[in-house]
């Protein structure tokens, strides 16, 4: 088995930098450490931005990447063009690298969607289909 190969990492644009804005945003009203702690939002290819928040409940709650997919699908929005998810580490928003569980469902749902992360301290970006290797494709 071979390596994947290394994301290649873009700098941000100003219309990024909107949709971090975006996300922390939506973190700032919505923060409860224990249930709501993490915020994303998705950037569709006409421009429109969907957020979404994490939801934690007893047993699993979903990661906030999903949620915001969810909430452009559900508008009919299919194309989404970029995503991004912050969390508050003490009084300050950083933009948070997604699991591998939101990963493959960027792969499965916005293979070409640019995806906002943190790398080395500080946010870059690059294609959804770049940041899982080996992935499943059942």
């Amino acid at each position: 088995m071979t390596d994947a190969p290394e994301p290649t990492y873009l700098e941000l644009t100003e219309d990024d930098r909107a949709l971090i804005s975006a996300a922390v945003e939506t973190l700032r009203r919505t923060y409860t450490p224990s249930k709501h702690s993490v915020a994303a939002a998705v950037r569709c290819a006409g421009g429109d931005v969907y957020t979404g928040i994490n939801l934690n409940g007893t047993a699993f709650g979903p990661c906030a990447e999903p949620v915001a997919i969810g909430a452009a699908l559900t508008a009919g929005q299919a194309d989404i063009a970029a995503i991004v998810a912050v969390c508050k580490r003490e009084e300050e928003y950083q933009v948070l690298s997604p699991c591998g569980n939101c990963r493959q469902l960027m792969l499965d749902y916005a293979p070409d969607a640019m995806v906002i992360l943190a790398v080395g301290g500080r946010p870059v970006k690059a294609r959804a289909r770049e940041l899982l290797p080996g992935p499943y494709t059942g």
